[in-house]
Formats: C-alpha cells, sequence, structure tokens
C-alpha cells in the first residue's frame, strides 16, 4: 500500500510533529541508559570455566585484560547443526564494533553451549572473527537463565527475561545479553542482563530498516531474516509473503 501524497508544506508539517516524538524518544531513551548505569551490582562468586580456543578459561579471564565485559548469549546447543537465525543476524554487526569497543575498555565475547569444535566450524562458515567460547559443562548458561534442561521445560513454568513463562514458549537455548565489570583487585561484578528483544538495538540493520520507506515489512519479529550465506536460497523458494 502506498501512503497518502501529499504537498511539500503538508509534508514538513507533519515531518516536524514525527521529529518531535523522535526527541521525545531520544530523550527517554538517554534517561534508560542513565538507569542502567545506577542499576546496583551483584558479586559474582561463583567459579566459571569456559573452553578457548586458547585453553581453559575462567570469567575474569575472558576480560583480557579490560575491565568490562559484554557476554552474548549465541543460542547454539551441544545438539544443534547450526547458530540461531536471530543471533547470527546480530552477530554480523560485532566484528567492525571490536576495535571501538576495546579502545574504550570493552571486550565482547559470545558463549553457547555447544562444544568448541561445532562453535568454530559455524563461525568459519559465517566469516567471523569475535572471541567465541563454549561453556558446556558449566552453570554459566543456566544460571543465567539462557539454557533449560529436559526437567526445566517439564515444569509449569521456567525463568526468562525475569519472569516466569509457559515452557511452550521456551526452547533449550534463549537469547540474551549480560555485563560484567572486573575491578583492580580481580573481583567480577554482574551488572546487567537483557533478554528477548531487549539486545535489539545492536542489530544496526534494523534501525537501517525502520528509516526505509517500509520499514521492517514483517509479519512476525525479524521473520524475514535468513542466515546470509542463505538468502539467495530462501529467494528462490515460493513466498506467500515477500
Amino acid at each position: 500500500m502506498q501512503n497518502e501524497v501529499v504537498s511539500r508544506e503538508e509534508w514538513l508539517e507533519a515531518r516536524r510533529a514525527l521529529l518531535a516524538k523522535e526527541k521525545e524518544a531520544t530523550r527517554l531513551r538517554d534517561s534508560v541508559n542513565a538507569a542502567r548505569l545506577a542499576m546496583p551490582w551483584v558479586k559474582v562468586d561463583k567459579d566459571y570455566v569456559f573452553e578457548t580456543p586458547d585453553g581453559r578459561k575462567s570469567l575474569a579471564d575472558l576480560f583480557d585484560g579490560r575491565s568490562q565485559l559484554l557476554i552474548y548469549h549465541f543460542m547454539l546447543g551441544p545438539d544443534w547443526d547450526a547458530g540461531c537465525t536471530g543471533c547470527s543476524f546480530l552477530s554480523d554487526h560485532v566484528d567492525g564494533a571490536l576495535p571501538h569497543l576495546n579502545h574504550h575498555d570493552v571486550t565482547w565475547v559470545a558463549v553457547s553451549r555447544a562444544p568448541l569444535d561445532k562453535i568454530a566450524a559455524y563461525k568459519q562458515r559465517m566469516g567471523w572473527q569475535f572471541p567465541w567460547v563454549s561453556s558446556f559443562g558449566s552453570d554459566f548458561n543456566f544460571d543465567y537463565h539462557v539454557s533449560f534442561s529436559p526437567e526445566d521445560l517439564a515444569k509449569d513454568k521456567v525463568f526468562y527475561n525475569f519472569t516466569p513463562m509457559q515452557p511452550a514458549d521456551a526452547n533449550d537455548e534463549l537469547p540474551g545479553l549480560s555485563a560484567f565489570y572486573r575491578n583492580d583487585k580481580g573481583e567480577v561484578f554482574h551488572t546487567y542482563s537483557s533478554y528477548a528483544r531487549g539486545p535489539e538495538e545492536l542489530i544496526g540493520t534494523l534501525m537501517m530498516l525502520d528509516r526505509a520507506p517500509k520499514g521492517r515489512n514483517e509479519d512476525s519479529t525479524m521473520n524475514f531474516v535468513r542466515r546470509h550465506d542463505e538468502y539467495e536460497e530462501a529467494a528462490k523458494a515460493p513466498s506467500c509473503c515477500h
């Protein structure tokens, strides 16, 4: 459907009205960011061990000499053949940001429960460079509520995005982002986590699409997304929606 076509003067009036809302959203985002920075922290006392290409490392080791750590909980389970499409979409935006994050005292690491060889194979397929480690055999994913055992999924409720939810709406792996701080004494603190659509602003492509004439042009959240090496194959398939 084509939007209403108006004169340049009428368009300018509508654009100024939208600008007021955009400025309101910017001020709200600034307020949310300030509240996020003011959140209390929780000291991490549990010892977590991760399998990395350089051997076994602790959570503190993942900081790689920096004081801030962002961990992306990438959905790739031990028995999965490929990484989650949505997680892959977000991860396509990471490599270019790494020099900027590192220069700003921030380390980015993806964590999955899949064994390291499976992670390495998928990482090579996607052509990514960011650090990606395995929490296989660790409680890390379960403690941060992004992985669920068969016993968890058999219960009446599972805990995700800070609220109980129906197991039917969950998967054995779900996405999220967690932030940690390491002080000069080597103590590690959990400062923030975000789940579901919370990390959406990290996906620059979505922000660009929001400004295109058709927007995201989706029937459900990100249903148009494919792994970046699958678009040509998807384009050959018949579609009733696009």
